[in-house]
């Protein structure tokens, strides 16, 4: 079964940022009128929804929401899912700052509008909202996954900090750092909806697992777009990455497959920052070169593979519609070209 992505989430992305609105309000009678300013100017002006979105397909594909409304014996999953939008925010208020990112989905970052000790505090509060949000709807289970999903992106930070100069790296260590910053996440958000249905350890596993493969495939796709996209359609420069001395796969693929010469080449690009900006092109040519493009995408393809066989362990029957959005979505990641 196929369907037309849009608009089988359109309705429920139209009530995630509904719910946003509301507990952005409800919280803003507490909080100080410039915290209240800049929530709004960070969460409201665009992006994808996909993290609370996942937590409520595979909420429902699970069994939850038997009305197909999202509202069964008191759970507001809409309201309860924007944890996971609050804690996406939060990492990027905060990586803004550090990375001194400027541009924010097409806006100056919330640090360069506000400043910096703004946007960390911001970033600070929409964590604890976060933690009170799934703790309150999701009790004491659902908050020790959330928990670990944020304790693993701390220590991924840490990892990519550490790994900052090592031009060596191996496929292993890239993907540690990614399954920790941007993997377990999404993977938290597909576990805690099947939580909140009441599915059993299984079905919460295999979901969990598709979660973590989608990750990964997304955060593959972004590096390729880094060196291949469409810099109208990214909103970034082509070679960003390379420009930053980031060990992106592209890159460590064709670092460990190239000839010595071209190897050293790569190394010692990288060696001077001043320059690179300049090599990015040679840089691109060596990287296809040595299949590195091809394999990253083959790489993705594999996860989302994996990641879609781990649905057949999930309940079917009327629960397909749920499938076919979660078998979308692993197209999408894919296919995007942002």
């Amino acid at each position: 079964m196929s369907v037309d992505l849009k608009t089988a989430i359109a309705s429920d992305v139209a009530r995630i940022e509904q719910a946003m609105l509301d507990d952005l309000a409800l919280s803003a009678t507490d909080t100080a009128p410039l915290l209240a300013e800049i929530l709004r100017y960070g969460l409201l002006h665009g992006g994808k929804r996909i993290r609370p979105l996942l937590m409520v397909v595979c909420y429902r594909i699970c069994g939850g929401g038997a009305d197909k409304g999202g509202n069964e014996a008191g759970v507001d999953i809409h309201r309860l899912a924007i944890a996971f939008e609050y804690l996406h925010g939060a990492t990027l208020f905060h990586d803004d700052v550090i990375d001194k990112g400027l541009i924010r989905r097409g806006r100056p970052s919330v640090h360069v509008a506000y400043g910096e000790t703004a946007a960390i505090l911001a970033g600070d509060f929409l964590h604890a909202r976060a933690m009170l949000l799934i703790g309150r709807g999701g009790g004491i289970p659902a908050l020790d996954i959330f928990c670990q999903a944020t304790t693993a992106l701390v220590d991924g930070e840490f990892m990519q900090l550490h790994n900052a100069r090592n031009y060596n790296l191996v496929e292993e260590d890239y993907f540690k750092v990614i399954m920790d910053k941007t993997a377990r996440l999404i993977g938290a958000a597909c576990q805690i909806g099947a939580l909140i249905a009441g599915a059993g350890a299984a079905e919460q596993e295999a979901l969990r697992e598709y979660g973590l493969c989608l990750g990964c495939a997304f955060q593959i796709i972004d590096d390729l777009l880094d060196y291949q996209g469409d810099e109208a359609a990214t909103g970034k420069a082509v070679g960003n990455d390379f420009c930053e001395g980031k060990m992106t796969l592209p890159l460590i693929i064709a670092i460990a497959r190239a000839e010595e010469q071209d190897r050293q080449r790569l190394l010692e690009m990288l060696a001077h920052p001043e320059e690179r900006k300049d090599r990015v092109a040679e840089a691109r040519a060596l990287i296809a070169r040595y299949d590195g493009f091809t394999l990253a995408r083959q790489k993705a393809e594999g996860m989302i593979a994996d990641g879609l066989a781990r649905l057949h362990s999930v309940a079917q029957g009327e629960v397909w519609p749920e499938r076919a959005v979660l078998e979308a979505l692993a197209a999408y990641v894919l296919s995007r070209n942002k």
